[in-house]
């Protein structure tokens, strides 16, 4: 007749932690760069974040920026480095989440449009890109984006290119592409298969260091005005799932890394607070060029 109590005791504890299985946090990011670099990225992450919350952390990758976006609404995940557009569409689609950090150059990101020298847009470098007016004579050329849900590869340059040159990127260009990442983006450009690209300023700063841009093929012909992109967003079920407090810890772990090889992989210097709010232009741009619904 002990079995009833100990069955009781056993309910009671799992009734504690959550449902069965809650006890793994898992998380991805949008593939913005090549599988490799995103597994050594986040793979240190996944290490540092299970010693910090006490629980197994596990982070998997995705194919593309959809594939984030539904891992994230199907709870296949409960966090996720998004890009603004991605953590819009996702956080929508999940009442209850939210923006929890972002890198502090995040605050303050931009985009290139990188041009082939076959196109006849280079000037002779990319210095004082910042000083450069809007290459209105790209109209008529072959255009690359990234991917389709990638704020620094598509949404604010499709903005800039609708604003500038008065019309749809389809319009404006004689042959439109995405290339899925800004690696690609890049490879593309310079190898003279579109003869202007999008692409996020931090991935062509990181190849240029590499040695991995030859400026007599490929230079940066224009930067938009800076604009809030990655952040890190949270289910806001993991407090029922894993105890009161947990989302908090989750935030305060993400804000608390300074080990320069977390940091450096991003790469960003340090990470800062965000909320739904710091995105809501995001969301008015992707709302008035059709990326997402109003509602």
């Amino acid at each position: 007749m002990r079995l009833l109590p100990t069955l009781v005791a056993l309910l009671v504890s799992f009734s504690l932690v959550g449902p069965i299985g809650a006890e793994s946090f898992t998380f991805t990011a949008i593939p913005d760069q090549d599988a490799s670099r995103l597994q050594q990225r986040f793979g240190q992450v996944a290490s540092y974040l299970q010693e910090q919350l006490g629980v197994e952390v596990n982070y998997i990758p995705v194919k593309s920026y959809a594939a984030a976006v539904t891992a994230f609404r199907n709870n296949q995940v409960q966090l996720a480095w998004f890009g603004a557009l991605s953590g819009v569409q996702a956080r929508q689609r999940v009442p209850g989440s939210r923006a929890i950090a972002q890198g502090y150059e995040d605050q303050f990101f931009k985009s290139y449009f990188i041009a082939h020298r076959s196109s006849g847009l280079l000037d002779g470098g990319s210095a004082a890109v910042a000083n450069k007016p809007f290459p209105l004579a790209m109209a008529g050329h072959t255009f690359t984006f990234g991917a389709k849900g990638s704020t620094s590869g598509r949404l604010m340059p499709e903005y800039y290119i609708r604003q500038y040159l008065g019309q749809a990127p389809q319009q404006s260009f004689r042959r439109v592409g995405f290339s899925g990442d800004h690696t690609r983006t890049i490879a593309l450009v310079a190898s003279g298969a579109y003869e202007v690209g999008a692409v996020n300023y931090q991935v062509w700063q990181a190849a240029l260091a590499a040695n991995k841009v030859d400026l007599q093929e490929v230079q940066v012909i224009w930067q938009t005005p800076t604009y809030p992109d990655y952040q890190w967003s949270l289910r806001g079920d993991v407090d029922r799932r894993w105890g009161q407090g947990f989302s908090a810890k989750v935030k305060a772990a993400l804000l608390a890394i300074k080990q320069p090889e977390l940091l450096g992989a991003f790469p960003r210097s340090a990470f800062v607070e965000a909320d739904n709010a710091d995105y809501e232009a995001t969301r008015e741009t992707a709302i008035a060029i059709g990326l997402i619904d109003e509602s």
